[in-house]
């Protein structure tokens, strides 16, 4: 299986400059974390419930729309795109190093944990 395509959090961020209003923006991360730590725009389906959302996301979202993941380092995001990938969608990306790497290089507002 191919690693999915990645996007940095730099361009991210410029990509967040323009009109995202068609971009799927979804947040892999437990409950606990968002608590912690989020970025505003981000649909939550926790990979640890998935049992529960599953089914219902291919009718949720649109498989043709560009869709960024994001988990806190990524790699539970990358789950997250093979298996969306697997399902249909054509243009998904993985926010590489997640969260933790959007506070470190593009917004140290946001909380690092």
């Amino acid at each position: 299986m191919r690693s999915p395509i990645q996007i940095s959090v730099q361009e991210f961020a410029a990509r967040c400059q323009h009109d995202t209003s068609t971009v799927q923006l979804i947040d892999v991360r437990e409950p606990e974390e968002l608590r912690l730590s989020s970025l505003e725009g981000f649909l939550h389906f926790p990979l640890s419930q998935f049992a529960e959302w599953g089914e219902s996301i291919l009718s949720r979202l649109d498989p043709n729309a560009e869709t960024i993941v994001m988990c806190h380092h990524g790699v539970r995001s990358a789950q997250m795109c093979q298996w969306l990938t697997q399902n249909g969608f054509s243009e998904v990306k993985n926010l590489a190093g997640g969260i933790d790497a959007y506070s470190l290089y593009v917004d140290s507002s946001v909380p690092q944990y």
